[in-house]
């Protein structure tokens, strides 16, 4: 959940192309991030692959106005509308892009590359039909923001239950990442994004953080120690909704965009 999803760069940075606030070059340089390229297969009229630029362009020409996330799990297909196979792939990859004015989808396939220490990672952006329905279980950001802040109070309570001195180097590592990132005043969503889903996003980020801390400290205490194997059960299966509803909350931020241009109101 800490991490930052990359069908949730696409969608951010290229709702602010489509919309006229970013320069191209300047979206697929956040799009791309740290990755080495990003390219697009299966663009209508296009043989093969192509690059990130020329794709949002082409895609523009077929009618897409917006761009949607799906943050699918097994169970739980957020933010897909079908076909079957369009939702498996998505599903596989635990994320997905759809088109809004095209009946296209976008799942990422990434690849690494090249020695330890010095590894590339390419993504190529499998471009399928969609099926032209509502997103599924995707919540208003004003319900998002609602739900969060339940969730918020559930996981801060059970994780103060848990010995948080022995929460573990990589929990330590993910809270230390999610500081930094917070106090340099990382860019959370592209320009043209209401506040309220920048704040959501923000609130989502946290409470994915903290799922994370609790799935680390029942990692390292499955076996021996004091907390029984029934106890960490129950504690992770508690989190289980506070994770979905993290979840939800950043499909929503993410897609604020596009529901706030369908005068859906959720400034």
């Amino acid at each position: 959940m800490l991490a930052e999803p990359r069908s949730g760069r696409l969608a951010a940075w290229g709702n602010a192309l489509l919309a006229g606030f970013v320069a191209p070059d300047d979206a697929v340089q956040a799009v791309v991030g740290e990755d080495s390229v990003h390219r697009v297969e299966g663009v209508p009229g296009e043989p093969g692959p192509i690059g990130l630029t020329l794709a949002l362009g082409r895609l523009r020409a077929l009618g897409v106005t917006g761009l949607r996330v799906a943050l699918p799990v097994p169970g739980h297909p957020l933010g897909l509308s079908g076909p079957a196979e369009f939702n498996t792939a998505a599903l596989a990859a635990g994320e997905a892009v759809l088109c809004r004015g095209a009946a296209l989808g976008l799942v990422p396939e990434v690849v690494e590359a090249g020695p330890r220490g010095d590894v590339h990672v390419e993504v190529v952006w499998r471009c399928a039909p969609v099926r032209e329905a509502p997103p599924a279980d995707v919540p208003s950001l004003s319900e998002a923001e609602r739900e969060l802040a339940e969730a918020l109070r559930e996981a801060t309570a059970l994780l103060s239950r848990l010995d948080l001195a022995g929460s573990g180097p990589v929990a330590q590592a993910a809270a230390d990442a999610y500081r930094v990132r917070a106090e340099g005043g990382r860019e959370l969503l592209a320009p043209g994004y209401p506040p309220r889903a920048v704040r959501v996003l923000e609130l989502a980020q946290r409470v994915g953080l903290l799922v994370s801390v609790a799935d680390e400290y029942a990692s390292e205490h499955r076996t021996g120690g004091a907390v029984s194997a029934a106890e960490l059960a129950a504690r992770s299966g508690a989190l289980r909704p506070v994770e979905r509803t993290a979840r939800r909350a950043q499909v929503a931020a993410y897609n604020a965009y596009v529901e706030a241009g369908e005068g859906n109101g959720n400034r």
